[in-house]
């Protein structure tokens, strides 16, 4: 018999896909230059995402850029297979399609090759550009295309992305789209490259995606986000004109139940560390768990979660919030840019039952479809206030949840529906109580203002320690001071049942920064001591206007008569308080003449306002402690009791004269000049986010 001319092949110890085989050759071989076959075969196959990053990250900057013919063509062949992709005539892309000047001709690729490209893409890109290069933009020109074809090259692949964004035939093509341009977006965010996004204008294209898309819309609203503020300071972004001129009203409420969602996911991971429900939830499965028995309490419906100890806990919430906060960006920019935007994230409620505007990459989650954004979003800022100590990025966060409020309570219109007690206005809203001491526990609907009030006390209430982030307390108390001063304009009653915590969180703040004025105006001390002084205006001044103003907006003679009582009773912290930031004198930040020192004036009219009512009642008390005129009590007596004291207050009414400051109810607009520096922090925090969000996709 005639031997076979076949031989047989040793079976191989591990079998290995075709496409990472590929990888290897690719990769492994810095001298072989791929042929066209090998291109035809490695975008046919689907990608193993996980592969191919092991393999980028397995290389240097100086390793990936000796294989640049490969990483070139590899980028060249991709953009060729993107613009295959059908484009209706007599579109504008359409045209440009015919006029490419870097794709050479190639048949149409199917929708699947199409899909495996963007998705290789994706994964190329955000592991090439994590790589630390010497020349970022120089090296990532190179690796992508050389000098003498970046403007080609990058251009055509923008252009192809633009109209997959555009005319993509299948929701997964345009959602991998959206992933690429965030790849790139995070990846080149300090190098040139990103100018090839900013020049051709893809804002339409990506607010379409929002509109017809199920499952990108938060993807595409954060993309949105990180073009807007790339160098916005520098130069007149067109992102940020686009955001000011948009007036689709469909789109941006499908954007705000988009950021809801987002929202709500992002509040469930600090949930699901800590359960912190009303009902005591948290310290049942604690209790339980101790006991060996952590599903014994849980819902035979609900499967039960996981019990940490508390060093974990910490350790787990020090993480927090995830990759997907900086969606938060784009709503602080659509927020300062957009009337209409703010105005429907204020009136928006929860999206329609059995609408097509779910989000399916949520719609296996807990999430609460009756939940309107803004309850949404006010939640996860509670969340954020209470943990916003635990690290930098929780910090920038929480700095840009209370930006976003302070733009809505500036707006007389939408702070007056953010009062509003209108049956139709008031919203529940789930507020974090995984620190003590804890608010009152409130489960009706309440005017939106209350819910925002109760975050900024426990605001104030939790994150006070001697290196004190001084700007993240101006900024509570400053939606506080608003808020306060358009509830006394209006002749406003809030039907808000902790007006008592918030007066004893704001004299305890004094007390605080009078105990510790050592270590805070000390070179380590705040972190932005330049604002202290405004810190220190912001709360006489709320004190102030409070007692002057607070039978207009107070619910009950009693919830006044409360205040005057806690006034009273720190009246000597509050001289030692004048004395140590001399309220009044020449401090730092009033040196100069104009608002500063309108500004200062005013916060020593409200301080001397204080002293007055407590030397008022000081008096008062005195003489009713000796049985004099001031009181109904036993002479034989020397110390008034609580009951004793508030009926001595009651009736200092007749003789107080209050001669609060013009002013008080006033405040500076924001300028978002003077939050510059934080601003680009922020935008450094959310670059960073997106890299971890793709490359965890």
């Amino acid at each position: 018999m005639e031997q076979s001319p076949l031989t047989h092949q040793p079976r191989p110890e591990v079998f290995q896909p075709k496409i990472v085989q590929l990888y290897d050759e690719l990769l492994g071989h810095p001298d072989d230059v791929p042929d066209e076959g090998f291109w035809v075969e490695f975008f046919l196959l689907r990608p193993d995402h996980r592969a191919l990053r092991q393999r980028i990250d397995a290389l240097t900057a100086g390793d990936l850029l000796a294989l640049e013919v490969q990483t070139r063509q590899l980028f060249s062949h991709a953009v060729n297979i993107l613009y295959t992709v059908k484009v209706p005539a007599g579109t504008p892309s359409h045209s440009h399609h015919d006029r490419l000047s870097s794709v050479s001709a190639r048949p149409e690729a199917t929708t699947a090759t199409v899909e495996n490209t963007l998705a290789t893409l994706a994964t190329f890109l955000s592991a090439a550009l994590a790589k630390r290069y010497n020349n970022p933009s120089a090296d990532v020109i190179d690796l992508l295309a050389g000098l003498d074809r970046v403007d080609a090259v990058l251009s055509d692949f923008v252009a192809a992305l633009d109209q997959i964004l555009r005319w993509g035939p299948t929701e997964t093509m345009r959602s991998r789209a959206v992933e690429v341009i965030l790849a790139v977006t995070a990846g080149a965010y300090q190098t040139t490259v990103l100018t090839y996004f900013i020049q051709r204008d893809l804002f339409q294209a990506i607010m379409k995606i929002i509109l017809n898309s199920t499952d990108a819309v938060a993807p595409a609203f954060t993309l949105i986000g990180l073009l807007a503020n790339y160098n916005k300071f520098e130069f007149q972004n067109p992102y940020q004109l686009r955001l000011g001129d948009f007036v689709n009203e469909e789109t941006i409420k499908r954007t705000l139940w988009g950021a809801g969602d987002t929202c709500q996911l992002l509040r469930e991971q600090y949930i699901n560390i800590q359960d912190d429900s009303p009902e005591g939830g948290w310290l049942l499965e604690k209790a339980w768990g101790m006991l060996g028995l952590g599903g014994a309490s849980s819902s035979s419906k609900a499967p039960a979660k996981p019990v940490y100890d508390a060093e974990t806990a910490q350790k787990m919430l020090a993480e927090l919030p995830g990759n997907e906060a900086p969606l938060l960006l784009a709503v602080y920019d659509f927020t300062h840019a957009n009337k209409l935007f703010s105005f429907n994230l204020v009136n928006l409620g929860s999206r329609p039952k059995g609408s097509d505007t779910e989000d399916k990459a949520t719609t296996t989650t807990t999430l609460d479809r009756n939940e309107p954004p803004i309850a949404s979003i006010i939640s996860l800022a509670s969340y954020l206030l209470q943990n916003a100590y635990r690290s930098p990025r929780a910090t920038l966060y929480t700095h840009l949840s209370l930006m976003i409020f302070r733009l809505l309570v500036e707006d007389p219109t939408l702070c007056k529906r953010l009062c509003s007690s209108e049956d139709g206005n008031k919203v529940a809203v789930r507020l974090c109580r995984q620190r003590a001491p804890h608010l009152p526990v409130v489960k009706s609907p309440r005017p939106l203002a209350a819910s925002i009030l109760d975050a900024m006390v426990d605001g104030i209430t939790h994150n006070l320690r001697k290196r004190l982030d001084v700007g993240l307390y101006t900024q509570c108390l400053g939606i506080m001071l608003r808020l306060v001063a358009h509830l006394s304009r209006t002749r406003t009653r809030l039907p808000y049942s902790h007006w008592p915590e918030l007066f004893r969180a704001l004299l305890s703040l004094v007390r605080f920064l009078t105990t510790y004025a050592t270590d805070l105006r000390g070179p380590a001390g705040a972190d932005n001591p330049q604002h202290l002084d405004t810190l220190v205006d912001h709360v006489v001044n709320l004190l102030a206007l409070s007692l002057s103003a607070g039978e207009a907006f107070l619910p009950t003679p009693a919830a006044y008569d409360d205040l005057f009582y806690k006034v009273v009773e720190t009246g000597d912290m509050l001289e030692k308080f004048k004395a140590i930031y001399r309220i009044g004198g020449n401090s730092s930040s009033s040196s100069g003449a104009g608002a500063g020192s309108r500004a200062d004036n005013r916060a020593m009219n409200s301080i001397d306002t204080l002293l007055s009512v407590n030397a008022h009642y000081k008096q008062l008390l005195g003489e009713g402690a000796k049985g004099g005129k001031g009181g109904r009590v036993d002479k034989s007596s020397l110390t008034l009791t609580s009951m004793q004291v508030a009926e001595v207050i009651k009736q200092g009414y007749e003789t107080l004269s209050i001669q609060a400051a013009e002013g008080l109810d006033g405040w500076d607009k924001y300028r978002e000049a003077d939050e510059r520096t934080l601003l680009k922090k922020v935008a450094r925090t959310a670059v960073a986010d997106v890299k971890l969000y793709i490359a965890e996709k």
